[in-house]
């Protein structure tokens, strides 16, 4: 008897969609690619570096604003119709860096604009994704974030050969053509919203009641009721504490090895580790998410970067310095999948993207803040411990507050 070949979940088609369309997008290509432009901008506008600076974190400003926005509009108009507009409008917001002078306060709106669209980047998709799994969900929520991952790695370089062949202004404007021209099609063409669309359900079954209102996607708390309960502060407190402590060490760590003695080259290499070792966070989390109470493993990645920022608080070089930088990177890239799975878990899908949108806002801003700590404390000791000590308390009290959290809401079917 010949046997019908067994056909592919949609879904994974939706997470290879998802994950093309953050590579492509606003965090590899303008945020992880920010410091290539740096010295270009400065002799361009004849400022100095706080100067270019401050427009990078005026967009991280906004875009903290503007998440939960974004998330408030996908769950009331659905993720396409966010996503594919802002991918238009941050296409043509790269473009327009072509066409203003060199004054500094053009630059500074067009980097505002670009945080307002910047809301709409991750969390539609990461919306999308809940919504067609359920006992899958944590690996398809890290392979899709390891887009993001991957696009840290592969995007700076591309971005530095275009600049030395075209200059920065050209450059930018190159790099929207990823966004236009093959993010969008693919968008089109591929994602979608629910399940529900294709008559299935999450993970793949069969959808006979196409019109339930207990369809999970529909099922949930309203942010207002989020807000409320302790489970959404203790998820807001801790993952703002182990935020600002990763993104301390991660801005700051070829700084932190070059003044051990550590040779550029050197230094250069445990910060590519550090990206490799957030890739493998991505993926790895996701996939233990399914199978281990999420709680615990958020306490196992905040502990690995305890560990990680110890050894670099002890004044760790070599082999023990890569160690730790590695580590850091693993509760990285683990946050982003933590953050959005127990968001699902204990507040459901109605809400999701409003909820998650405020909790990755305080990431962010706590990431903002984590820095800037950190070069206060290097500046006030004349070196990194004083702040590391911080952080490491910081990171330590994250993992307690996860012990807090209790039973899932939304528990996988």
């Amino acid at each position: 008897m010949e046997t019908r070949p067994k056909k592919i979940f949609y879904g994974w088609w939706v997470v290879l969609t998802a994950a093309t369309g953050l590579l492509l997008g606003y965090a590899p290509i303008f945020v992880f690619s920010f410091g290539v432009f740096v010295k270009s901008m400065v002799k361009e506008f004849h400022s100095n570096r706080t100067q270019i600076s401050l427009a990078f974190t005026l967009a991280n400003v906004m875009f903290s604003v503007s998440s939960p926005v974004a998330g408030r509009l996908v769950d009331r108009f659905g993720a396409r119709r966010v996503i594919l507009p802002g991918t238009l409008i941050f296409g043509l917001l790269l473009i327009s860096f072509k066409f203003i002078s060199t004054s500094l306060w053009q630059l500074y709106v067009i980097f505002l604009a670009l945080g307002l669209i910047g809301g709409t980047a991750q969390v539609p998709y990461l919306k999308i994704v809940s919504n067609w799994f359920d006992r899958r969900r944590g690996f398809a929520l890290g392979l899709t974030m390891a887009g993001v991952a991957t696009g840290a790695m592969v995007m700076p370089p591309i971005a530095q050969r275009l600049m030395n062949a075209l200059g920065w202004r050209s450059a930018y404007a190159a790099l929207s053509i990823l966004g236009l021209v093959v993010a969008i099609p693919i968008v089109a063409l591929f994602l979608k919203d629910s399940p529900k669309e294709k008559g299935l359900l999450p993970d793949g079954g069969v959808d006979f009641l196409a019109q339930s209102e207990e369809r999970p996607e529909k099922q949930g708390l309203t942010w207002s009721t989020a807000r409320s309960s302790s489970t959404f502060w203790l998820m807001a407190c801790g993952f703002s504490l182990v935020g600002a402590s990763v993104h301390a060490c991660v801005i700051h760590l070829v700084s932190m090895l070059t003044d051990r003695g550590v040779s550029a080259e050197n230094a250069a290499m445990a910060s590519s580790a550090l990206g490799v070792a957030l890739l493998l966070g991505r993926v790895g989390s996701g996939y233990v998410l399914d199978r281990v109470f999420a709680p615990y493993v958020a306490i196992f990645f905040f502990s690995g970067v305890g560990c990680g920022l110890s050894l670099l608080w002890v004044g760790a070089g070599g082999a023990a310095a890569f160690l730790g930088a590695s580590l850091v990177g693993l509760g990285m890239g683990a946050e982003g999948d933590l953050i959005a799975y127990l968001t699902s878990r204990y507040f459901g899908l109605r809400s999701f993207g409003e909820i998650y949108g405020y909790l990755f806002s305080a990431l962010t801003l706590s990431g903002a803040l984590g820095s800037l700590l950190m070069a206060m404390g290097f500046d006030r000791a004349g070196s990194y411990r004083l702040p590391l000590a911080f952080f490491l308390i910081a990171t330590v009290t994250a993992a307690v507050l996860m012990t807090r959290l209790g039973q899932y809401r939304f528990r996988p079917a």
